[in-house]
């Protein structure tokens, strides 16, 4: 890619991942396109699809906590890996309000633009669930589909205004339920 087309790239993508989070994922790509100051056509020239522009937005994200999770794999207590990395990505989800819904249909969608980063990441978290389970320190009755529906419920409280003071709480609340007892 020509330099000052990667340029104008990254700068899209910069400018998205404001208006995203402020927004939701659900944002215009019209507005997008001329906050960044370019036509929209610019816009779908380097990103076809809202989820193409939302891989691209969020695919360093998904690494930066699948590579999380393997350095919790080898590292602390597997009880402590696992709720760390819930915790992770609990806080990452709320940062771009509706992506959970998109995470959830992508992991369906083998078309998505989203399936694989989504897959990937869902498997790092079952991989400490599953260490965590064999350890004998966490329920053995759900999998890492439920932990992904779990991370979705928690990201839904953190975007209530009403429920968002107590979303910290009701983290706690649910990380218990997931440890054994």
């Amino acid at each position: 890619m020509r330099a000052d087309a990667r340029k104008n790239r990254d700068h899209l993508l910069s400018v998205a991942g404001t208006v995203i989070a402020e927004q939701g994922v659900e944002a215009s790509l019209r507005d997008i396109a001329r906050k960044a100051g370019v036509g929209l056509a610019t816009l779908l020239r380097h990103f076809p699809t809202r989820e193409a522009l939302l891989e691209a937005l969020l695919h360093t994200s998904f690494d930066e906590l699948t590579a999380r999770a393997g350095e919790l794999e080898t590292s602390g207590s597997p009880e402590d890996a696992l709720v760390s990395w819930l915790r992770d990505c609990v806080a990452w989800t709320t940062e771009y309000r509706g992506v959970t819904v998109l995470m959830a249909a992508a992991i369906e969608d083998t078309e998505s633009a989203l399936h694989a980063s989504c897959v990937t990441l869902r498997a790092a978290g079952t991989r400490l669930l599953t260490r965590a389970q064999d350890a004998g320190t966490a329920r053995t009755d759900i999998d890492g589909t439920d932990l992904f529906a779990l991370i979705a419920a928690l990201a839904w409280l953190g975007d209530q205004p009403a429920l968002a003071p107590r979303a910290d709480h009701l983290f706690d609340v649910v990380a218990s339920a997931i440890l054994a007892k």
